[in-house]
C-alpha cells in the first residue's frame, strides 16, 4: 500500500482519465435532467410531424444546455471538493474521492474547473445572452455556497434547492425562440412555462436536500461537525419536521399544477387529464420518505434513483403517463 507521502506526489502529476471522471461524478449528472424536464412540459406546443427541422433544432437546444449544465456541475464538484478536501478526508465515503485521496492535486482540479467553466460559458454565450446569465448566476451561485452559504443553516439547503431550478430555467431559455414553421411561415418559438413548473421543482429539490442533511446527520453521528460544519446545527426531529412540510407542499403544488387551466402560463390540458398523473408523484414521495426512515438513505438522491426499481419504474410510467397526456392533446387538438 502507497504511503501518504508517495500518495501526495503521485497526486502532483497529471491525474489520470479515470480519476478526472469519476472526479466529476458521473453518477450524480442524473440532476441535470431537469433542464431538459421544459422540453418534456411543452411537447404539446413545439412537436409538428412536419416540422422535422424546427424540431431538430428545439430538441438540439435542449440537449446542449444539458451539456454546459454537466460542465457546469462537474466544475463546482472540483471546486466544493478542493475546499473541502480536509473535511472530506474524515468521510467514510467522501474520503476516497480523487481530490480528497490525492489522485487529483488541488492545482490541477482548479485548472480542470476553468477549463470546464470556460466551454460551458462559451456554449452558453452561443445559444443566447439569458442563457449565458442563468449559467453564469448557476456557477457564481455555487461557488458562493462553496466558500460561504453552506455553513448557513437553512440557506444551504436552500441554496442547492436554487441550483435545480436555475437548471430548469436553464432548459426553458434554451429552446425559446428556436425556429419552428406554422404553416408556411418560420417563426420563433415563444414559449412561457407555467410558474407551477419552477415552484414543484423548488420544492422538490428542497425536499432532496434536506433528506441529504438527515442521513448525512445520522451517519456522522459524533463526527458530524468534522464532516460538515452545519451538521452541528441540524438535528433529526427538526430535519423530520421539515421534511414532512416541504413533502406535503410538493404534491400539493403538483396537484394544483395539473388542473390550473384557467392560467394560461399553466400549459396543462383543459379537461384535466394530467391529474392522471398525480398518483405517480404521490408514490414517489411516499416512497423516498420510506426510503429515508426505514432503509436509512438519502444522502446520494441520484445512486436511489438508480438503484430502487420500485422507485425507478414509478418515474418511467410517470414520463410514459405525463406524455401520452400531453401527446394526446396535441393530436386531438
Amino acid at each position: 500500500m502507497a504511503t501518504e507521502q508517495e500518495v501526495t506526489i503521485q497526486a502532483s502529476g497529471i491525474p489520470s482519465i479515470r480519476a478526472i471522471i469519476r472526479e466529476s461524478r458521473p453518477k450524480q449528472m442524473i440532476k441535470n435532467g431537469l433542464v431538459l424536464v421544459p422540453l418534456f412540459f411543452t411537447i404539446n406546443i413545439w412537436y409538428n410531424a412536419d416540422d422535422v427541422a424546427g424540431m431538430t433544432d428545439i430538441v438540439g437546444r435542449a440537449f446542449a444546455a444539458l451539456g454546459i449544465f454537466v460542465l457546469l456541475s462537474a466544475a463546482v464538484y472540483y471546486i466544493n471538493d478542493s475546499v473541502d478536501a480536509e473535511k472530506d478526508r474524515t468521510h467514510p465515503r467522501k474520503r476516497f474521492r480523487p481530490i480528497a485521496a490525492r489522485r487529483i492535486s488541488i492545482p490541477w482540479a482548479i485548472g480542470i474547473a476553468s477549463f470546464f467553466i470556460v466551454v460551458a460559458l462559451g456554449g452558453s454565450y452561443l445559444i443566447s445572452t439569458p442563457m449565458l446569465i442563468t449559467a453564469a448566476g448557476y456557477l457564481a451561485m455555487n461557488i458562493a455556497y462553496s466558500w460561504w452559504i453552506k455553513n448557513i443553516v437553512l440557506l444551504d439547503v436552500m441554496a442547492v434547492a436554487s441550483g435545480f431550478i436555475l437548471r430548469a430555467v436553464a432548459g426553458s431559455i434554451a429552446i425559446d425562440h428556436a425556429i419552428i414553421t406554422q404553416g408556411n411561415d418560420a417563426v420563433k418559438l415563444d414559449l412561457t412555462i407555467s410558474p407551477w413548473l419552477y415552484v414543484v421543482t423548488a420544492l422538490g429539490a428542497l425536499f432532496l436536500a434536506l433528506a441529504k442533511r438527515r442521513n448525512e446527520l445520522t451517519i456522522s453521528g459524533e463526527n458530524s461537525e468534522a464532516q460538515r460544519t452545519i451538521l452541528s446545527d441540524y438535528s433529526l426531529p427538526l430535519l423530520d419536521s421539515l421534511i414532512n412540510v416541504v413533502a406535503t407542499a410538493t404534491l400539493i403544488s403538483y396537484t394544483l399544477y395539473t388542473f390550473s387551466t384557467g392560467v394560461i402560463e399553466a400549459n396543462v390540458p383543459s379537461n384535466h387529464s394530467m391529474m392522471l398523473t398525480i398518483p405517480f408523484v404521490a408514490y414517489g414521495i411516499l416512497r423516498y420518505l420510506f426510503l429515508i426512515h426505514i432503509k436509512g438513505v438519502g444522502e446520494n438522491p441520484e445512486e436511489i434513483v438508480i438503484r430502487d426499481k420500485p422507485l425507478l419504474i414509478n418515474i418511467f410510467l410517470w414520463l410514459v403517463t405525463g406524455s401520452s397526456v400531453l401527446m394526446w392533446t396535441r393530436l386531438v387538438n
